[in-house]
């Protein structure tokens, strides 16, 4: 399998209310060199994270150890900017399995779907309360239900659908990406093949 099948995920969040949020600040260029899917988890927002002397940032997010959990809660437009797909790779390397915002760029959401984030697109107004409840206590959980399409603040019990297309669903569940997901019907494809007039 390329990554975990994603089902249920209950789970506190780590809030990022910033908007326009760009993939060079997710992972900034200079760390692009590798190829492989591995390590980038620990440049994730690097210029946000740490100085130039690599020393922690103390007043930065992911620093601050009260916030922990699998989903990244961010601001509207997350991952604007270029398509790099080694920000969707740094964000799951990093140990997100979910990022939530009122707003995707279309080519991050679809990297992020490619290799097991799943992104969950809410309206504003959850957006806020999800934020205000996390505020309110850090501890708050969030669950992303794939299989009926949902984000719940459990605390609250405040509830609210995604979309996502049925054919990403499918493979997330499985934990497949498109090369697993052709595998997986490697014999449906021969039989069909066998149809087809040489």
């Amino acid at each position: 399998m390329a990554y975990d099948k994603f089902n249920i995920l209950k789970t506190s969040a780590v809030p990022l209310p910033i908007e326009n949020v760009d993939t060079d600040q997710i992972i900034p260029a200079r760390f692009l060199k590798a190829t492989e899917r591995k390590g980038f988890g620990d440049n994730l927002f690097r210029d946000w994270r740490y100085n130039s002397d690599d020393s922690p940032k103390q007043d930065f997010i992911l620093n601050n150890p009260i916030y922990s959990g699998k989903i990244l809660v961010g601001g509207k437009n997350f991952g604007s900017g270029s398509s790099r797909e080694h920000a969707a790779w740094a964000i799951y390397d990093y140990g997100f399995r979910c990022v939530v915002s009122s707003f995707f760029a279309d080519i991050f959401r679809n990297n992020c779907l490619n290799i097991g984030v799943l992104p969950v697109q809410v309206s504003p107004e959850f957006l806020d309360k999800i934020f205000q409840a996390i505020e309110a206590d850090p501890n708050t959980e969030l669950e992303v239900n794939l299989p009926e399409q949902s984000i719940t603040i459990v605390s609250t019990g405040e509830q609210e659908r995604f979309d996502i297309n049925d054919y990403k669903k499918e493979n997330l569940l499985n934990g497949f990406d498109d090369i697993d997901y052709l595998l997986n019907i490697k014999e449906d494809i021969r039989e069909f093949a066998k149809s087809r007039p040489l």
